[in-house]
């Protein structure tokens, strides 16, 4: 069964990646030890957007960067589909007021484009008749109607989701999915790049 992966990166990040060891993660390698023998994967396309180094790591650019060029060295038939990562100061009102100041200036950081993506294209690629099965790596409930087209199109589909983190999943999308599963934090430890990727300069960042 032709299968196409589509990844919601921030999503996967911040829902199961944030906070563990498990960053250098092999997309590719944890989709095949979750899904069916008959899944073959066809392609898969990664949606995120670049992001901006802060003073309080200024290597965070750096680490995406990397990260970005070991899933292109390593996954067969992986597209990135960039969106656009802004931060900028802004000022919010603060809850309990310090110092007499009801206001403060904070980073406002918005990730604008990869959700758009991200709806639109197993939608589009389901009428290109691109796969047979495919697999949404998100848990974002918006996505829900773009998984319903895409099972109605003409050529009928299934696409389930892998569901990253250990929220409850949305009951919009459990209605329109094919199927779900989970993404343990066992399949994210046995799913890892190699230190340094084999016949390249690159290698996980330290603090990884």
């Amino acid at each position: 069964m032709r299968t196409y992966i589509y990844v919601d990166g921030f999503n996967l990040y911040f829902g199961a990646l944030k906070g563990t060891s498990y960053k250098w993660l092999n997309i590719e390698k944890l989709c095949q030890s979750i899904l069916d023998a008959k899944n073959k994967i066809v392609g898969i396309k990664y949606f995120t957007a670049h992001v901006s180094s802060t003073h309080d790591d200024p290597f965070k650019a750096i680490r995406q960067q990397l990260y970005l060029r070991a899933l292109s060295k390593e996954c067969k038939n992986l597209q990135i589909i960039k969106g656009q990562y802004t931060t900028h100061i802004v000022k919010k009102r603060l809850v309990t007021p310090t110092n007499g100041s009801k206001f403060a200036d904070v980073y406002h950081r918005t990730e604008k484009g990869s959700d758009v993506n991200l709806a639109v294209h197993p939608v589009n690629d389901a009428w290109l008749d691109q796969y047979d099965c495919g697999v949404v790596i998100s848990g974002d409930s918006d996505l829900a109607e773009s998984i319903k087209l895409a099972r109605k199109t003409p050529i009928k589909k299934v696409v389930g989701v892998l569901a990253p983190g250990k929220r409850g999943m949305s009951k919009e999308l459990i209605q329109e999915a094919s199927f779900i599963r989970s993404i343990s934090c066992s399949a994210l430890a046995a799913s890892q790049f190699p230190s340094t990727i084999l016949n390249s300069a690159i290698t996980k960042p330290s603090d990884w």
